[in-house]
């Protein structure tokens, strides 16, 4: 069994590797995305971003006149640790607690932080109590800090749902997979190997690519490099896991791309590559957690920025860990041949 699985699993290596275009597209495209971003938008938002101290996901505007300003996004926080230490790293210009007493804290480093203040002491100037301020102090988190993680993820997430599913289509297009099935190799043995194959190829893209954009860019990593490689495996093994179930039966390279491109375009767009999901509606954020890349993306950031260690992102781990066994089983079970 395992040298059947092995088997096929250098010949998916090889094949990739004589694949000259593929192989530099997945090399230069995050390096490029990573280095462009961080010097065109690093430090750079549109908006001032206020955190406000509440249960509730639901900001009441009625609260306090502040809250009532303009061009500024107030986003709710439960936990005031979390909020402190993104006014630490500059992701939060302000955090307000309504109280009573009204607290707020700011960096004295941050500038949008200064006007903020401001605008905060001049909306409760006719109020008689009193207001009261603390400081907060750190580095800034940089937007290529930041992004970096997400222009991984989104590359992993495209080199593994393309890289497996078109892939497996087209075997199966071409005649490949039915004369494999005259062969002792199992369909689990098969899907086995791909992922494997797959797996190795997108973690040393990866890390190089990170390696790389690590060293010249600086980037903060305040965790462990083990767990954060370990956060990567796994996503990646969802992934794949995941464009072996769509590659499962689909005959047709075009039905496949569709398809892909389905799941390809909701995952980057609510897995927060680009943005942050603090602020959006909670219904936002739930659908988000459907995908893997959410779950590997948030857990890579903890680690990078927060020095989250093993246990602080084992609940992701375990949801990505969950999502592969059932992509592996319904790939497995659903997995056909031939065209026919």
């Amino acid at each position: 069994m395992l040298r059947r699985i092995y088997a096929i699993f250098v010949g998916r290596n090889r094949e990739f590797a004589r694949d000259r275009s593929t192989l530099a597209w997945n090399l230069v495209l995050p390096v490029v995305l990573v280095f462009g971003l961080s010097f065109a938008l690093d430090g750079e938002r549109d908006e001032y971003r206020v955190g406000v101290l509440q249960d509730s996901a639901e900001i009441d505007t009625a609260a306090h006149p502040f809250l009532n300003t303009r061009y500024i996004r107030f986003v709710p926080y439960a936990n005031r640790d979390e909020a402190l230490k993104k006014v630490e790293r500059h992701q939060l210009d302000l955090l307000l607690d309504l109280g009573p007493p009204v607290r707020y804290w700011i960096n004295p480093d941050a500038a949008k932080g200064y006007f903020l203040e401001f605008a905060l002491l001049q909306s409760t100037a006719t109020d008689d109590a009193q207001v009261e301020k603390q400081e907060v102090t750190g580095a800034a988190v940089r937007y290529a800090d930041w992004i970096l993680p997400g222009i991984l993820g989104m590359n992993m997430m495209f080199s593994c749902l393309f890289g497996v599913g078109y892939v497996v289509v087209r075997y199966r297009k071409n005649g490949f997979l039915k004369r494999l099935r005259a062969t002792p190799l199992t369909s689990l043995e098969f899907i086995t190997a791909q992922v494997a194959s797959r797996m190795v190829l997108i973690m040393a893209i990866t890390v190089f690519v990170y390696t790389g954009t690590h060293l010249l860019l600086g980037t903060r990593m305040e965790g462990s490099f083990l767990t954060l490689f370990l956060v990567g495996l796994v996503g990646a093994i969802s992934m794949v896991s995941l464009g072996l179930v769509v590659s499962a039966r689909v005959t047709s390279e075009e039905l496949a791309g569709g398809l892909l491109n389905m799941i390809n375009w909701p995952m980057m767009m609510l897995s927060g590559v680009w943005f942050s999901l603090e602020g959006t509606g909670p219904v936002v954020q739930q659908v988000s957690k459907i995908f893997p890349l959410t779950h590997v993306l948030d857990a890579a950031r903890a680690v990078m920025l927060d020095g989250a260690t093993l246990s602080d992102v084992a609940p992701a781990l375990g949801a990505l860990t969950l999502m592969s066994i059932i992509f592996l089983v319904i790939g497995a079970k659903v997995f056909r041949w031939g065209p026919e």
